[in-house]
């Protein structure tokens, strides 16, 4: 705990959906909440209970001033939420090598420079540090290869840092994974992709256009599930390495087990299906 009577929790990506719902969560139980963002200001609904702060996570200098600032005015961070992330979508064939490295960069790289800017004190004083993830880390799906794999990379070392920092009882790691949320992420998603397609890929970008591979349809959850995982992760007396968000979720979990040969053919038929179902459901 830090010096204050509140615990501090820093948390990125704030300025709309599941951000936005777990700044108010910790800010419902009683948290101090830092809540930054790429830009500012950030909607009122986050002001009004939370100290904001204006954050790229792709800049090395501003993940140690913001955590160093909050250091200063508070005592320290009981708890890191790194939840800044958005998608490239597109084959990956068609997706613009140095977009992927962006999107890399803000998913991967983020919170890894973060976690430094924490991980000093932390390891004395204690902590937690929730990195959210999707199931599209464990599941590819196509025409989402760059998100799927900054997601993978993140899961990957967020599995690493829990091991390496498993001698140190004060100190918590979890990765909370979710599928599909009801936010602006598909809409921002479809804005970026490419103007210059393959026509071989032509069913892959009909799916992510029309279909529920972006946004899950009436597959997707409120943002607030979310982030109540996330507070679970940030308080329980013995936090999870994973914690896996709603049935979708868990049933793509499940799919894992299966052989390529099978689990390919599914998760393209759902693409096609979706496509077709859409027209009715929206």
């Amino acid at each position: 705990m830090t010096s204050d009577a509140e615990p501090v929790v820093l948390l990125t990506g704030a300025g709309s959906g599941i951000g936005a719902a777990t700044a108010r969560a910790f800010a419902a139980r009683g948290w101090t909440v830092y809540a930054t963002d790429v830009s500012t200001p950030l909607p009122e609904r986050v002001r009004e209970r939370c100290r904001t702060r204006e954050l790229d996570v792709t800049s090395d200098e501003q993940c140690r001033a913001v955590a160093d600032a909050v250091r200063a005015e508070t005592g320290g961070v009981d708890c890191l939420v790194n939840n800044a992330g958005y998608a490239a979508p597109g084959p990956i064939e068609d997706v613009d090598p140095e977009v992927v490295r962006d999107v890399f960069d803000v998913v991967a790289h983020g919170p890894h420079r973060l976690a430094r800017a924490v991980l000093p004190e932390m390891r004395r004083a204690g902590g937690r540090i929730v990195n959210v993830s999707s199931v599209l880390g464990r599941n590819a799906y196509p025409g989402m290869g760059a998100y799927s794999g900054a997601k993978a990379a993140l899961s990957s070392m967020t599995d690493a840092l829990r091991m390496e920092l498993a001698d140190n009882p004060a100190v918590h790691v979890s990765l909370v994974e979710p599928a599909w949320v009801e936010t602006t992420f598909a809409e921002n998603a479809r804005g970026k992709l490419a103007d210059d397609r393959t026509a071989d890929y032509d069913a892959v970008y009909e799916d992510l256009e029309r279909g529920w591979g972006l946004d899950g349809g009436p597959l997707a959850m409120a943002p607030e599930r979310v982030a109540a995982r996330i507070l679970d992760a940030a308080t329980e007396d013995d936090p999870r390495a994973r914690y896996t968000v709603g049935r979708p979720a868990a049933l793509l979990r499940w799919t894992e087990r299966l052989p390529a040969w099978l689990s390919d053919p599914a998760v393209r038929w759902f693409g096609r299906l979706t496509t077709r179902l859409a027209r009715w459901w929206r």
